[in-house]
């Protein structure tokens, strides 16, 4: 499988890569045909930049042009892991990577594979999730195959362990403080990137950013899966929802946020499957903390009414 993965990337070809997060789709970094491939079969707009996956960090330092002691601290404490670090990126980033912002988002993913695989093709990868642009995120072997049929190869690397994409988080290390902004929330909370930068005697202030900073998954609509999700909050019922239908299914998730992340996409895809019309999901009180913040950003994307 793995040696079948690395002739298809050495020509120029695409590979659907287990990672801890999202199974991704990858191509090669320094083949401009394969980039393009990215954005045609996920049908993915220019302006939305890739993410690279690195199997080391000294692959990611020779992609930016500055290497922070803060980016030493993040990726000793939380790489291999759902960490990635936007910084200013060197010449060997294509701009399509990037989508011609001056940054580019770097991560190590935490999965046997998925490291195998960029160590053994011997450069780093582009992966942005494997599934069609605005739609929900793979996160087993089958999804992939069900998004792309045959178009794509696929590693097997059973069931993501995490189910939610990466935190992204903007670095800009100045001589007295240290500019940080998380770009999209994920798996690795805020409070914990903050305790470690502390710890280290980082000073921290948030970052302002201009509009055009842009990164996977912050479109309004996005992650949605085929049918209508309707997001009920705790005092409403069905009869509130605008959207009319005959059927509806109640999708559920574990009380445990951990789980939970993990459920959600493929909760997501299961529930388009039935014959109900639309997917309804309950917001509860009890859905509070920074992880079930993250659960209920991917679902407010994914969600075609929120009342």
């Amino acid at each position: 499988m793995l040696m079948k993965a690395i002739e298809l990337l050495k020509n120029d070809d695409l590979v659907g890569m287990p990672t801890e997060t999202v199974y991704g789709l990858a191509g090669s970094i320094y083949s401009e045909i394969a980039l393009q491939k990215i954005f045609k079969i996920k049908e993915r707009p220019f302006f939305d930049p890739l993410i690279i996956h690195v199997s080391n960090t000294e692959e990611a330092k020779i992609l930016v042009k500055n290497w922070p002691k803060s980016a030493d601290v993040l990726t000793n404490k939380f790489w291999p892991g759902p960490l990635t670090l936007v910084l200013e990126k060197s010449n060997l980033v294509n701009d399509l990577i990037t989508s011609g912002l001056p940054t580019v988002a770097i991560r190590m993913p935490n999965h046997p594979m998925a490291l195998d695989l960029i160590k053994n093709f011997g450069s780093p990868l582009a992966a942005p999730s494997a599934n069609k642009f605005k739609k929900t995120s793979p996160t087993t072997f089958q999804h992939v195959k069900d998004e792309f049929l045959d178009e794509v190869y696929v590693l097997d690397g059973g069931s993501c362990s995490v189910g939610l994409e990466s935190t992204i988080l903007f670095l800009n290390e100045k001589e007295d403080y240290l500019e940080i902004e998380i770009l999209r929330k994920g798996f690795i909370k805020y409070s914990e990137i903050e305790k470690i930068l502390i710890e280290n005697g980082f000073k921290l202030k948030n970052a302002k950013l201009e509009n055009s900073i842009i990164v996977p998954g912050n479109m309004k609509n996005h992650y949605m899966p085929k049918k209508p999700l309707v997001i009920l909050t705790e005092g409403n019922s069905k009869e509130d929802i605008k959207i009319k239908f005959k059927t509806s299914f109640e999708m559920n998730l574990s009380n445990s946020p951990e789980i939970a992340a993990r459920q959600l996409y493929s909760h997501l895809r299961l529930s388009s499957q039935g014959q109900e019309d639309i997917i309804i999901f309950k917001k509860m009180s009890w859905h509070t903390g920074e992880l079930w913040e993250v659960i209920f950003d991917r679902l407010s994307k994914a969600a075609t009414e929120i009342c």
